[in-house]
């Protein structure tokens, strides 16, 4: 496995990143702010458009550290990162099996069967730990169209029929998740899915949750040598990374939704947390986004039991699991792809 190492999340907006030596050198109005060895750095994070020097691009790009760019809001801007690692091969089949509509079918049905999966176990967690606090009768009902929706999978013959499947699971899921918020539930009220721009904290939270999670992936399927931007569920768009947005989807019921409930229910966050623009468009302040990064850090240094591979991993290791057993099933060392089935 690949040693867990850090990310640096730089936060103020109008900082910028330089070299010297072999540290960062986070500057602001020219006056400096702290440094970092690059050694103790996987990652870097950047909150803002000031950017960082050449200098330091090359010497990331050399040791494989990932730069990623984010609005002061948290919306994902850009990724740069070194050469691809890994064989050409790799790639090549990558690119073969994203043009083979069966290929490319089967693999995307493993995503699904992922996200599905998974966000029903978060709803049958919830009956299990709040029989007394929650509507069963409704949440039963969402569990039952989760599991026909699994059942259906196998059945789809197209990418647009599995879309129409995951749409309405996603449905049943986020239809219930309400029920899963058990504190300070009318500063954190949802009533369903909005993003671009998220319209409330909760949507927020969660917008900025799979933002780092996405990137991780990212970083991730480049560091086994796979292509981020062809995937099989996701089209293939400039700018888009359509294979970590694929990996997304499994990943993030277990990891990100439940990472953005427990720091609710913990009561980390309050309103005064948020900012609401005049279109409507809610963020965090800049003190709320700093406590929820602080967390997200911590939360990836706790071990879960991988349910394929039946080892202990941090489960900030998760995304690079699954990457490298996607790059096993490529090469011809798995039958099938398989889904991170949390439980």
């Amino acid at each position: 496995m690949k040693k867990l190492l850090n990310t640096l999340y730089v936060t103020t907006p109008d900082a910028y990143l330089s070299l010297d030596g072999e540290n960062i050198v986070l500057l602001q109005d020219k006056s400096e702010l702290g440094r970092v060895p690059l050694h103790n750095l996987e990652g870097i994070v950047c909150f803002g458009y000031r950017g960082v020097s050449p200098a330091l691009m090359g010497a990331c790009a050399e040791r494989g550290i990932g730069l990623c760019f984010l609005t002061p809001h948290g919306r994902f801007l850009s990724r740069i990162s070194g050469p691809v690692s890994g064989n050409v091969i790799l790639r090549k089949t990558q690119y073969f099996q994203a043009e083979d509509e069966r290929r490319s079918l089967e693999i995307a049905k493993s995503f699904l069967l992922g996200k599905i999966y998974n966000g029903r176990w978060c709803l049958e967690r919830l009956k299990r730990d709040h029989p007394m606090r929650i509507n069963q009768e409704r949440l039963d009902t969402a569990i039952r169209q989760m599991l026909h929706s699994i059942a259906e999978l196998e059945k789809a013959q197209t990418r647009e029929e599995l879309m129409g499947i995951e749409g309405i699971a996603a449905k049943a899921y986020f239809g219930e998740f309400s029920q899963m918020i058990l504190r300070n539930e009318e500063s954190f009220s949802f009533d369903g899915r909005n993003r671009r721009p998220p319209l409330d904290p909760v949507n927020a939270m969660l917008s900025f949750a799979y933002t780092l999670l996405g990137n991780e992936i990212a970083g991730a399927l480049e560091a086994v040598g796979l292509d981020p931007a062809v995937g099989y569920l996701h089209t293939i768009r400039p700018g888009r990374a359509s294979l970590a947005l694929d990996m997304l989807e499994e990943l993030r019921a277990p990891l990100a939704d439940r990472f953005v409930v427990t720091q609710i229910n913990l009561g980390i966050f309050n309103e005064k947390d948020f900012l609401k623009k005049e279109n409507g468009a809610v963020f965090m302040t800049d003190d709320a986004r700093k406590r929820f990064l602080s967390a997200w850090q911590k939360r990836k240094q706790e071990t879960i039991v991988h349910p394929y591979l039946k080892e202990k991993i941090p489960w900030g290791m998760a995304a690079y699991a699954q990457a490298l057993l996607l790059a096993r099933y490529l090469r011809g060392d798995l039958d099938a792809y398989p889904p991170f089935l949390w439980k």
